[in-house]
C-alpha cells in the first residue's frame, strides 16, 4: 500500500511523504504508482520550479518528499489538489492509498 503523509501547519499544507507501493500490479506494470508518481511529481515541481518557493524536494528509494521551507496559499492549493487527485485514484482502486495528515 501506499502511504501518503500530507504535512500541516496552521491550516496550510506544506508539504508531503510519499512511500510504498499499491500492490495493484507487477513492478514497472502498475498503473496506480505511476499516477501517485506522476502526481506528486508535478506538485513538487510546480512549487519549487513554477512558484519558485525554497523546498525540499526529493525522489529516491521508494521515497517522494516535497515540504516548503515557508508554506504558504499557493503551496496549500497545490497540495490540495495533489490530495484531492489521490482520494481520487484511491476510490477507482481501493485499498492501494492510505492518506494521513500530521500538524507540523
Amino acid at each position: 500500500m501506499i502511504q501518503a503523509e500530507f504535512y500541516q501547519s496552521k491550516g496550510l499544507l506544506g508539504g508531503f511523504r510519499v512511500t510504498g507501493h499499491a500492490g495493484f500490479a507487477e513492478s514497472g506494470q502498475d498503473i496506480v504508482c505511476a499516477a501517485v508518481s506522476s502526481a506528486c511529481m508535478l506538485a513538487a515541481n510546480i512549487i519549487t520550479d513554477g512558484f519558485h518557493i525554497s523546498a525540499k524536494a526529493q525522489a529516491e528509494d521508494n521515497v517522494m518528499l516535497c515540504k516548503a521551507e515557508m508554506p504558504d496559499e499557493r503551496t496549500h492549493a497545490v497540495l490540495d489538489m495533489l490530495e484531492q487527485q489521490l482520494e481520487m485514484i484511491c476510490e477507482e482502486y481501493p485499498g492501494t492509498i492510505k492518506i494521513s495528515f500530521s500538524e507540523v
